[in-house]
């Protein structure tokens, strides 16, 4: 992998982050599209830039993120169900080779958000309270993720649309969670995969912290202002588009499978 490759994959992290597009899918066809090889370190890089953008919600939202023990404790039960993503570790591994379960997830989750604000938002939402059972419901939703494609911010803001949280609050509870879940993830990748991690490469690592930190400040700020004027049709419509591109890709022969 070389710095510009770094940079590259570090801004498509940064921008599909906390949009529910999938940051995992688009990283997995942005590496295959350079032509990068899959190893450990880019596997390991793959999860660990995920730290600049966890950054960037703590800066951005650093007043309303250090709040009383009840709001952690919320963030605590929505993590809890995240230990069955855990047990199915080498399973997802082998699926975030595949862009098939991309193209599959990317194309599932748009036919819903194209039609989630007309099933879940309600101007009453707004006045809806965050409570412990919604934020263990909305951590069930977290563990669909796991699936490449899926996009764990579309997860988990469609499970807090269903427990009645506007989409602006469920979108904030949604980076707010984040923080704890991209921090122990990526925690456990890079305990797992020290070795690769050598003074040869990790000044790529330290560069897309950066950059996926720098751009995800950006995409969060677009993202709110988009989501509480347009809703989610969008982000629909755009994971339906690149989900039937890559279906016709493999139709037509083409091999995605990252080697």
């Amino acid at each position: 992998m070389t710095i510009l490759q770094a940079i590259l994959i570090a801004i498509v992290e940064g921008i599909t982050e906390f949009l529910p597009i999938s940051s995992t899918g688009h990283m997995i066809i942005t590496q295959h599209l350079l032509g990068i090889e899959s190893t450990d370190f880019v596997k390991a890089f793959m999860v660990n830039i995920q730290f600049g953008a966890i950054l960037s919600v703590i800066v951005l939202y650093w007043k309303r993120f250090f709040q009383t023990w009840d709001f952690y404790a919320k963030l605590f039960i929505g993590c809890l169900p995240l230990i069955i993503a855990f047990l199915l570790e080498k399973q997802i591994d082998q699926m975030l080779e595949s862009v098939a379960v991309v193209a599959g997830a990317l194309l599932v989750g748009g036919f819903f958000l194209i039609f989630v604000d007309r099933w879940f938002d309600n101007p009453d939402n707004e006045k809806t309270k965050l409570t412990y059972k919604k934020s263990l419901i909305i951590g069930f939703f977290q563990i669909i993720s796991v699936i490449p494609g899926v996009s764990r911010s579309a997860a988990t803001i469609i499970g807090g649309m269903t427990q009645k949280l506007s989409r602006k609050n469920a979108a904030e509870f949604s980076f707010f969670l984040a923080v704890p879940t991209m921090f122990a993830a990526s925690a456990l990748k890079l305990f797992e995969n020290y070795h690769a991690i050598t003074a040869d490469n990790i000044t790529l690592l330290l560069i897309g912290n950066l950059v996926s930190f720098i751009v995800a400040m950006i995409a969060i700020k677009a993202f709110i202002a988009f989501l509480t004027k347009n809703g989610f049709k969008f982000f629909g419509y755009y994971r339906i588009l690149v989900g039937v591109i890559l279906i016709i890709l493999l139709l037509t022969g083409k091999s995605l499978t990252i080697q």
